[in-house]
Formats: structure tokens, C-alpha cells, sequence
């Protein structure tokens, strides 16, 4: 027995209006935060252009409006941003014209002959260095006669050796070093006009002159929780209920609790009641009313025995009926 249940939201309409919801949000969102600029530098405007159609999952169409952001210069920075565009335009011509070159220059395979920068290396520095090593040669052999050593010694040779080797040493030094310059020269040579016409092709990015329009404030609107309120309601409607039936079934906290549970009657004869209100109905229709027994102060709720059905109700000795509680529905 009870007062009817309210009935439990849709999830497809609840989940529809909450995106119908959602959807007014954003555009309402998305209008505050257009803001339109005017600066030094220009002007910048939002309009609407047109909308999109696009089907929710219950199959209805929803439009949906689309805006573009316009971006008007200065006279002065529209001038800037032309001549921009044309050196960018220029730099290309250029780099168009070059790249032809480059097709033939590439097609000839880099050379570098070792010999060639070792032998440039040795007529470069032996002007300067073959003198020196000569005197070094001249001065040893003056020493080693000053402390009585002769060529054909051992000493001597060891120590005419060891100013050989070292001469020797020097000389390997400038042939790697004169092959490793001539070879980075060599290089360079042959990267020059490719890094030309990469540096032409990369150019200077044209970017819009002057300074960015100001960052204007985002404004955050809170969206309705709808699906949250439809919940909600029906939850504090559900408990509504389930208090009201629960006070119905403890009539004062004992009287058809105790009735329901062992099959027992339960007075609900009109006559022996007083202060009559109908507060709702069963699930079958049946009237549920709040009332006093006649004589007592205390409140209860519950069903008229005159508006119930024979199998649920029985006459008691006094002539008044009771009703069978678990009976009703």
C-alpha cells in the first residue's frame, strides 16, 4: 500500500535539455567574450557569418551560429605590413632564381685533393720554418762539439736523432694542419651558395606589425545544472512520499505497523473518527486521509473503511469496521 511514486525523469529528454542547455551556455559564453578592439594599430571586430546544423543523439537538429574575427589596420601599419609582404615577395624571386643555379652546381660532386693542401701547407710555411730548423740543426752540432762529443759517436747521433725527429714531427704538423684549413675553406666554398638560398627561402617570417591587440577578460558562465535540478526534484518528491507513507503505515509510530505485520484489523470506521483530511490515495486510488480517533489528541493516517473493498475490511463486535492493512493496495 502507498501513495503513488512519482515517476522516475526520462534519461533521454533529461540528457536532451541538458545539452540544449549546455549549448545556450557556450553561445552565451562564447557572445561575452568577443569582444571587440580598437588600438593604435586597428581594429578588430567579430561578426556572424553563418551557422552549422549538426543532430543530437535524439535526432533533432540544432543550429548552431559561427562568427569570424575581422582585423582591420592603421593606414600607417597597413603601409608596414605591404612593404613586408613585398620584400617577403622580393626574397622569394630571389631564392626561385638562385635555386635554378643549384641544380648544376650540385650535380658536380665535391673534390678535395690531400696532396694538393699538404703541398700548399709546405710552400706556405717552409720559407719561415726550414731556416729556423736549419739554425737549430747548426746550433746543436756546436754544443756537441763544445762538450767534446764527435759526429760518429753514439751520443751524438742520439742527440742529432732526437732534433731530426722533432723537426720531422713539426713538419707532419703543418701538412695536417694546412690539409684541415684548406679543407674547411673547401667546404664553405661549396656550402656558400646553398646557405644562400636557404637563408633566402627561410627569409624573415611576415608577421602582423605593431603590437597584438590586448588580451581581453575570459568570461566564465556557469552552466544550469539541469539534469542535477530534475534529479534533485524527483528525489525530494520520492522522499516526500516515502515520509508521508511512512507516517501512514506507523499511524502514531505502532498501530498499522503492528497490524500489517500480524494480519490484524485495523478500526477505520468513519464514525469513530474526527478532524477528517484527505492528503493523497494508493496505488489503486484509494483515498488516504490524516484524522484522530474520537477522544484522543494524537494524529494518524490511513483509509476510511467505507471506501475500501469487503475482502479488506470486517466488522467488529461494536458494530464499527475494521480495516486488513496488508489488504489495501
Amino acid at each position: 500500500m502507498g501513495k503513488s511514486q512519482p515517476s522516475a525523469p526520462d534519461p533521454a529528454q533529461t540528457a536532451s535539455a541538458q545539452g540544449q542547455w549546455n549549448s545556450f551556455t557556450a553561445q552565451q559564453q562564447q557572445a561575452m567574450n568577443m569582444v571587440g578592439q580598437n588600438s593604435p594599430y586597428g581594429s578588430l571586430a567579430y561578426t556572424q557569418t553563418g551557422s552549422t546544423s549538426m543532430t543530437d543523439p535524439n535526432g533533432n537538429q540544432i543550429s548552431v551560429p559561427q562568427f569570424t574575427a575581422n582585423t582591420t589596420l592603421s593606414p600607417s601599419q597597413q603601409a608596414i605590413f605591404d612593404k613586408t609582404q613585398s620584400a617577403q615577395g622580393n626574397l622569394a624571386d630571389l631564392a626561385d632564381n638562385q635555386s635554378g643555379m643549384l641544380k648544376d652546381y650540385l650535380s658536380k660532386p665535391f673534390e678535395f685533393n690531400n696532396q694538393d693542401a699538404a703541398d700548399w701547407a709546405y710552400d706556405m710555411g717552409k720559407t719561415r720554418i726550414l731556416p729556423q730548423q736549419q739554425q737549430d740543426t747548426e746550433a746543436l752540432q756546436r754544443q756537441l762539439l763544445q762538450r767534446g762529443l764527435r759526429p760518429g759517436t753514439d751520443q751524438y747521433t742520439a742527440e742529432m736523432t732526437r732534433l731530426t725527429n722533432a723537426q720531422t714531427d713539426q713538419m707532419n704538423q703543418l701538412a695536417l694542419n694546412g690539409r684541415s684549413q684548406a679543407f674547411n675553406e673547401a667546404a664553405y666554398t661549396r656550402s656558400s651558395p646553398i646557405n644562400e638560398v636557404t637563408s633566402l627561402l627561410s627569409g624573415s617570417q611576415v608577421t602582423q606589425p605593431g603590437s597584438t591587440f590586448a588580451s581581453t577578460p575570459q568570461t566564465q558562465v556557469g552552466g544550469v545544472d539541469y539534469s542535477g535540478l530534475v534529479n534533485n526534484n524527483y528525489n525530494q518528491q520520492t522522499a516526500a512520499n516515502n515520509a508521508q507513507m511512512g507516517g501512514m503505515f506507523g499511524l502514531g509510530g505502532t498501530l498499522a505497523a503492528g497490524a500489517m505485520k500480524y494480519g490484524l484489523p485495523l478500526l477505520s470506521d468513519r464514525r469513530a473518527k474526527e478532524d477528517i483530511r484527505r492528503v493523497g490515495e494508493t496505488d489503486s486510488g484509494i483515498p488516504i486521509y490524516t484524522y484522530r480517533y474520537k477522544g484522543s489528541p494524537m494524529s494518524h493516517m490511513g483509509v476510511l473503511a467505507d471506501e475500501v473493498d469487503d475482502d479488506m475490511k470486517v466488522m467488529g463486535d461494536d458494530g464499527l469496521f475494521r480495516v486488513y492493512y496488508d489488504r489495501v493496495h
